[in-house]
């Protein structure tokens, strides 16, 4: 019985390949394998198609020669400098829309009155076209950087405002009631019940709140500015450089990837709970 034991305990540690793999394709290392790839194959695609003459390369360049236009715009650094000059307005709108939007959107949450001063005008202004009150921001704060960070701003804080209180809202109130059980202040309760609980939308509002600050600081850009990737592609379009205009429509979406990957990870970090869905 005991050379038995001896023989089989081993055999049951033992993992085969087939499993190892398995387990290796399942779950977030397969989620960010899909995701790597699909970009990957949309390029394969779309050269196959330019080289063939599926598709017209006046107008669809193939990604070898937007490639070769990226490599001469790294070199010569414009590209660079225009792509930290969209980052830096990008970070500083996020700041100045995120951080009001998530403080009244906690607020809104919590308090019936303030819902009821503040939701008939969320509602009215929430549909207007971001891009429509650019040239009123012009008028207001100038060519200068302002203009361009406040139209950021804008388009990140009805998103994170949006979501943050819904998130608040769908917090189960057995727990608000807990806490003044226990007699918490209104501080307290704004940061251990009502923020924490309302994580998962606030991430969600961040995403698209940013999203929507790439395509508006992109608009912005290309009206009233002589840097940034918005200006570099309506700069490209002057000139029919159509290669160029393609770099910069690539590195816009290069840069909101990259922050949804980041912003997702942070959010598995903060909120482990979710990503095993």
């Amino acid at each position: 019985m005991k050379t038995a034991q001896k023989l089989t305990a081993p055999a049951m540690q033992y993992t085969s390949p087939p499993s190892r793999l398995k387990r290796w394709f399942s779950g977030n290392n397969r989620d960010r394998m899909i995701s790597i790839a699909s970009p990957i194959v949309l390029l394969i695609v779309w050269q196959i198609l330019a080289e063939t003459g599926i598709i017209d390369e006046r107008f669809f360049p193939a990604p070898s020669k937007v490639f070769g236009t990226f490599i001469g715009l790294v070199n010569d650094g414009s590209l660079w400098d225009n792509t930290w000059a969209t980052l830096q307005r990008l970070f500083w709108g996020t700041l100045a829309g995120g951080i009001p939007a998530l403080i009244l959107g906690v607020a809104i949450g919590l308090s019936r009155p303030l819902r009821a001063v503040f939701d008939p005008l969320i509602a009215a202004t929430y549909p207007v076209p971001k891009s429509a009150i650019f040239p009123l921001l012009l008028l207001i704060c100038g060519l200068g950087e302002a203009s361009k960070i406040v139209m950021v701003a804008i388009g990140v804080f009805f998103p994170v405002l949006i979501n943050t209180a819904t998130g608040v809202l769908e917090i189960n109130k057995i727990y608000l009631d807990v806490g003044r059980n226990f007699r918490a202040s209104r501080w307290q309760v704004f940061r251990t019940i009502a923020l924490p609980g309302a994580v998962p939308h606030i991430m969600s509002g961040i995403k698209l709140g940013i999203g929507l600050g790439l395509m508006l600081i992109a608009i912005a850009e290309m009206i009233g500015s002589k840097s940034g990737l918005g200006y570099m592609i309506w700069n490209a379009w002057e000139l029919l450089s159509v290669e160029t205009m393609y770099v910069g429509l690539l590195v816009i979406a290069a840069l909101g990837y990259g922050i949804s990957v980041l912003l997702t990870e942070l959010e598995r970090k903060l909120i482990p709970w979710k990503s095993s869905r």
